[in-house]
């Protein structure tokens, strides 16, 4: 086992060798974004993109070990779209919601922010918390776009009538939902929150950007104010490189405290990542690695967001003390596995 230049016991062959890899896997049809997600949504009716567009430049990661950059292919400084690991960022705004005592994930929404949208919407019996597990079970029409054009959730079979909390079901357009929502709540655009909460003092770059689409602007006390989106399905999105992604994952890694300054309480963490009761593999717009079904091969003691596919993917492993965040990238599988099984675990102990 060789080690890296501090002594940690982690085969660092290995690990570049994943990377080199990796670094040839590049999804193809990128440069086109507008003719790449026509492919991704098979409801003719609702293809039209109104969100902006970022190009892909190709494949990119990072790979950091006990804090430190031990590995990085393609050119990781670049912004990329993030697609839906946009929603582990929406629950990381959350988090700051409901540190500052704004959200408990009990509560109704429609009893914890007043607007004229949201009640036309009609999510009476909704709590913060059906939001951020996919079981809301909420269905109408937001931002132009109904709940029933999201073709995963009606491929996979999880859609069904009922009440909140009676099915899951992964929607992109509820998700959007929980955007709105958040954005009343805090009354000012979530980018700024995350940008002065969470990734400014985590000493990401200022390359970054998270989008709505054309139409997605909500009066608030009589501002004109953009809501984002949690996924890129029609543009938009949150666009940021793998270094400042894995940043991100390091405060997850580290359990919300960062160079001595706490930006998000342990218990928001391990709500995030505790499993919902109706899909073992989910938390609060996380995924869980227990069952390995998410990431088949990797260690069940990981955790990740993930978009596209996973081409698009940010893996937290807090027993290995690992973090990697790749972009546009095929047989991501492969590279988990891979760096995991040159990651020796550093702690017996899982996250939750």
């Amino acid at each position: 086992m060789a080690t890296d230049s501090d002594g940690a016991n982690i085969d660092l062959t290995s690990v570049r060798d994943a990377v080199r890899r990796q670094a040839q896997r590049a999804t193809s049809g990128i440069d086109d974004m507008a003719g790449y997600l026509s492919e991704q949504v098979a409801d003719e009716s609702h293809r039209e993109v109104t969100g902006p567009l970022l190009a892909g430049t190709g494949a990119s990661g990072v790979v950091r070990h006990q804090g430190r950059v031990v590995a990085e292919w393609g050119d990781a400084a670049i912004p990329e779209m993030l697609f839906s690991g946009t929603k582990s960022v929406v629950a990381t705004v959350a988090g700051v919601a409901f540190d500052r005592g704004l959200l408990d994930p009990d509560a109704q929404v429609s009893r914890a922010v007043d607007h004229p949208l949201l009640t036309r919407l009609g999510i009476e019996g909704i709590t913060w918390h059906h939001l951020l597990q996919q079981t809301s079970a909420w269905h109408g029409e937001l931002w132009g776009k109904p709940t029933e054009v999201d073709t995963q959730s009606r491929r996979e079979g999880f859609e069904r009538d009922g009440a909140p909390g009676s099915g899951w079901a992964y929607n992109d357009v509820r998700v959007n939902l929980l955007c709105l929502a958040l954005t009343v709540l805090f009354r000012r655009p979530l980018p700024e929150v995350l940008r002065a909460e969470v990734l400014e003092p985590l000493g990401a770059s200022s390359s970054w950007s998270w989008h709505g689409y054309a139409d997605s602007v909500v009066d608030i006390d009589g501002t004109a104010t953009p809501v984002v989106s949690g996924g890129a399905h029609w543009g938009g999105g949150l666009w940021i490189s793998a270094r400042d992604l894995a940043l991100l994952g390091e405060l997850y890694r580290c359990r919300g405290e960062w160079r001595g300054r706490r930006l998000l309480s342990a218990e928001w963490i391990d709500r995030s990542w505790s499993p919902c009761d109706l899909n073992a593999d989910y938390g609060y717009l996380w995924w869980r690695n227990d069952s390995q079904r998410v990431q088949p091969d990797a260690p069940t003691s990981g955790r990740c967001a993930r978009g596209n596919g996973g081409r698009h993917l940010l893996w937290i492993d807090p027993a290995r003390d690992l973090v990697i965040a790749s972009h546009w990238g095929d047989e991501v599988r492969d590279l988990i596995a891979e760096i995991s099984a040159a990651v020796p675990p550093t702690s017996a102990a899982t996250p939750s």
